[in-house]
């Protein structure tokens, strides 16, 4: 199956989410006319672990990474990013240009959140995730996802509403792997965005 519903997407579930920064130039490639958006010449890089859930449109699991870019407010661009889903894995590249590639995903959910990813080639990464304290009731947040789409640069909103908790995160990534720009870095930040509902795209 591969039919996928039309924009907008209402998606729901947990997310696991790291915020690193990364020297430029180690950064994976950008659209063209996407600008990194540049700290001290490091870039800013957002990684997440998000369960899809019910009541959402679409179940299932995936890892993506992010580079914060120049937009109208908040905004950045997927580089990488795994499924376990065809029907999304269609529907991201059909409709907003996401380069979203199927990978066997492994989520544990407890006190620790655990996660695997990786392909018949080989494993992308591994963390853990224990929660701290955090936002007694959803806090909204807005911000846009920029990427390619039929050779044209596409912005495509995004809103959400989620409980922030902080956390704590132990990551390996595979060095050789097409998260290894990440590689001796440590995350500076890292949340659970509990019981999240998300509307992506127009």
């Amino acid at each position: 199956m591969t039919g996928y519903p039309p924009e907008p997407w209402h998606l729901a579930g947990q997310a696991y989410v790291s915020v690193w920064r990364v020297p430029t130039e180690d950064l994976p490639a950008l659209p063209t006319g996407a600008e990194p958006v540049i700290l001290g010449s490091r870039a800013q890089v957002v990684t997440a672990w998000i369960d899809y859930q019910d009541p959402g449109q679409l179940s299932y699991h995936e890892l993506l990474s992010t580079v914060a870019v120049r937009g109208r407010g908040a905004a950045a661009s997927i580089t990488e990013i795994w499924v376990d889903s065809e029907v999304s894995l269609a529907g991201g590249r059909a409709l907003w240009g996401i380069p979203k590639d199927l990978a066997a995903l492994d989520f544990r959910h407890g006190s620790t959140f655990t996660a695997t990813a990786a392909t018949g080639d080989d494993w992308i990464a591994t963390a853990a995730f224990t929660r701290r304290l955090g936002a007694p009731f959803p806090v909204p947040s807005r911000f846009e996802v920029v990427q390619t789409l039929d050779g044209r640069l596409k912005r495509s909103p995004v809103t959400s509403k989620a409980r922030p908790h902080l956390a704590r995160a132990d990551w390996a990534v595979n060095p050789g792997g097409p998260l290894g720009y990440l590689t001796g870095h440590r995350p500076v930040a890292n949340l659970h965005l509990r019981d999240f509902t998300l509307r992506f795209g127009g």
